[in-house]
């Protein structure tokens, strides 16, 4: 199998792994005598100021929307620690990262201002119409005594 060469954002996109920083630590968790002596955990650090593969435009939505977790310098770290080993941590972390990137990214289309239709005015005039004779005749009950 070749080794991955960029990790694809979306279709169009992709963020080539030179770009990308991995360093990697020990675990905590499970795992026993392993992990006290097994560097499984792993950083993925990317430079988005640095990055030449985004836009300034998709660079600064990823700034606005990623705020969080981006510090001061511009770089983005994401940890992943959920695997007992480092390849399987390192994959997990790339996955994450393409994810987080393509929410980002992703544009909301804006919203079109619709009106009720006349239907929809007559059948809610109704519905109130109703209620309000069902509450109108839990009022006074007049009763015949003959």
């Amino acid at each position: 199998m070749k080794p991955q060469e960029s990790c694809r954002i979306t279709t169009s996109l992709a963020v080539p792994l030179a770009e990308l920083r991995f360093t990697f630590s020990r675990s905590s968790g499970k795992g026993g005598q392993h992990v006290n002596k097994v560097n499984s955990r792993v950083t993925l650090w990317f430079d988005l100021e640095a990055s030449a593969t985004f836009t300034p435009v998709q660079k600064q939505r990823i700034r606005k929307r990623l705020a969080g977790r981006i510090n001061k310098q511009g770089i983005l770290q994401l940890d992943a620690d959920r695997r007992r080993s480092q390849g399987a941590n390192r994959e997990d972390a790339l996955v994450r990262f393409a994810a987080l990137l393509k929410a980002a990214l992703h544009v909301e289309r804006p919203r079109r201002k619709t009106k009720p239709t006349a239907g929809a005015k007559k059948r809610r005039l109704q519905k109130k119409k109703q209620r309000g004779q069902l509450k109108k005749q839990r009022g006074k009950q007049i009763s015949r005594d003959d």
